[in-house]
Order: structure tokens, then sequence, then C-alpha cells
């Protein structure tokens, strides 16, 4: 069983997800449970160890962004963590992301229940 779906507020910058929306910064409401909040947090811990690879790449000059695998895998979870953040999201929270162009139209299809923006 999935268990009941709480409130939490996201801060996409920091990766920190809050219980209570006061008081704190937060970008995006999300409506999840225990396993989802899981998810969520596990792409947030793989993509601070991919962002920390890159910087450190960053001051080799002669490794261009675009070639370094590190960097598109660092790409692929920011997509996957939007994506899912869309999924979880409140209508506020999708629409902001629909308006980033981050997510197209084929992932809206793809999420049931979801109403395009």
């Amino acid at each position: 069983m999935e268990g009941p779906k709480h409130s939490y507020y996201i801060n996409i910058q920091s990766h920190e997800i809050f219980n209570e929306p006061n008081g704190v910064e937060w970008d995006f409401k999300i409506e999840a449970t225990p396993s989802q909040l899981a998810v969520l947090e596990r792409l947030f811990d793989e993509t601070d160890e991919s962002d920390w690879e890159s910087y450190f790449r960053a001051h080799v000059p002669f490794l261009e962004y675009h070639h370094q695998p590190q960097n598109k895998e660092y790409d692929q979870r920011l997509f996957l963590i939007y994506t899912f953040l869309y999924y979880l999201g409140d209508e506020k929270t999708r629409k902001d992301i629909g308006d980033m162009g981050i997510i197209n139209e084929d992932v809206e299809r793809a999420i049931p229940g979801r109403q395009q923006f």
C-alpha cells in the first residue's frame, strides 16, 4: 500500500522539501505519498552528486560541457525532477512548470488525469 498523500513544499534551488509553507522559501507545492517523496529525495541526492562532479570538471579548461557524460546525466535528472514535480504538483505547480517549457506535450498527455495548459 502506498500510504496517504501529504502536501509538501519544494525549494528547487536548494533541493529542500518542507512539510509546511510558512517561514520558508519554496517554489512548488506537491501532493505525494511517502514512497513518492523518497523517489524525489533520491533524485535530488543524485543530482547533487552530479552537480559536484560538474563543478570540479568545470575547472579543467580543455573539457567542454557538451562532451561530458556527467553533464548529460545531470540534465536528464533535472528533467526527471521537473517531470515528477509536474506529475505530483497542484494546478499552479503544473502551470508554472508548463510555462517554463520543460515539459513537452507528449509528457503532459502521458500523465493521467492532467489537463494541458
